[in-house]
């Protein structure tokens, strides 16, 4: 048997996924797939084929975000592997035949991914959103498309709920996989994630995702990004931006009461050092955002705005994330018999 679990909030897209495995049931071995209903207000039925009626079970989340849902999932699953898919992704026509196939693996691996392909705009360079949508394609062990053997998930605890949006969970119980001493490999089954539509501000909405960054330089130390293999990000460069600009109005107010006072120019002299550094850092920052983009009025237009934003905007989210991480402890892994050391 395999099981195939798939939180959802009820997004239009999970009838393209549910409807496409519905064309592929039929002579494979037993199959499970339990849709968690993590929508934290309700909402009508889940939009479930009836070619999959047999094969699926919903189950109510508590909109507690995907680490908790997947969590729910899995336990409940009867099979000795677990695929997780997102439900804004669209599985390739051999997807569960390929499964299968990609499951027959040694006993010392713990894991499968699948590979994630992202359709870009042919006639046009993408936007900035596109292209932080397309890095899905590399991203190592994402649950988008990824498979678990459950013995793996348990001797881990499965995911931490600790992580409360889809950031950053999968390559953390990844790297709680690999600890406990499973291997994880690559498979050939495929999945199609389209770039689905957001709001041109959509970039300030993601800085949350430093909290968990923040969490993970608690738990992990320092070196967190390559113990996880997580790609470099520029949150010290956010930093040094935002202090520079906190130093740029602090310096302004000081000699504006300074002048008040007949006391001159003292600050004058900071304020055009820090200022110069701000406009600088934050330049470079929107050209490398608007440089590989379409140019068009619109993009040039989001990608100032929220570059000014961004580095305080991701500063705040990464301090509030490590005020609240201060006490975190790793969770504890048990160690595979056998697996490497």
């Amino acid at each position: 048997m395999i099981s195939i679990v798939v939180p959802t909030l009820g997004r239009d897209s999970l009838g393209d996924l549910l409807a496409t495995l519905a064309g592929q049931v039929g002579a494979e071995p037993e199959l499970e797939i339990l849709l968690v209903d993590d929508r934290s207000t309700g909402g009508g039925e889940l939009p479930v084929p009836g070619a999959l009626a047999a094969y699926t079970k919903v189950l109510r989340g508590r909109g507690a975000g995907p680490a908790a849902a997947r969590n729910l999932g899995w336990q409940a699953a009867r099979s000795s592997w677990v695929a997780f898919l997102d439900d804004d992704v669209v599985p390739a026509p051999d997807w569960l035949d390929r499964l299968v196939a990609d499951l027959a693996v040694p006993d010392r691996v713990g894991g499968v991914q699948g590979v994630v392909r992202v359709p870009l705009p042919a006639d046009r360079r993408p936007t900035d959103w596109e292209r932080a949508t397309a890095g899905l394609a590399d991203g190592e062990w994402i649950t988008a498309d990824m498979a678990y053997r459950r013995a793996a998930l348990e001797a881990v605890g499965g995911f931490d709920e600790r992580f409360p949006r889809a950031y950053r969970e999968d390559a953390e119980l990844a790297h709680r996989v690999r600890l406990a001493g499973w291997q994880l490999t690559r498979g050939t089954r495929s999945v199609t994630h389209p770039v689905r539509a957001e709001s041109r501000w959509v970039s300030l909405r993601t800085q949350r995702g430093n909290a968990d960054d923040a969490l993970l330089r608690r738990l992990y130390g320092a070196g967190w990004r390559g113990e996880l293999r997580v790609p470099a990000g520029r949150r010290h460069r956010h930093a040094a931006i935002t202090t520079a600009g906190i130093l740029t109005v602090a310096a302004l107010a000081g000699g504006l009461a300074a002048r008040r006072s007949g006391a001159g120019r003292p600050f004058a002299g900071t304020a055009a050092l820090a200022g110069a550094v701000w406009l600088a850092g934050t330049a470079r920052f929107a050209h490398e955002r608007i440089a590989p983009g379409p140019r068009t009025r619109s993009e040039v237009t989001a990608m100032l705005v929220t570059s000014v934003a961004i580095p305080p905007f991701a500063a705040t989210h990464w301090l509030r994330g490590w005020w609240r991480a201060r006490h975190e402890t790793p969770r504890p892994v048990v160690r595979r018999r056998g697996g490497p050391r």
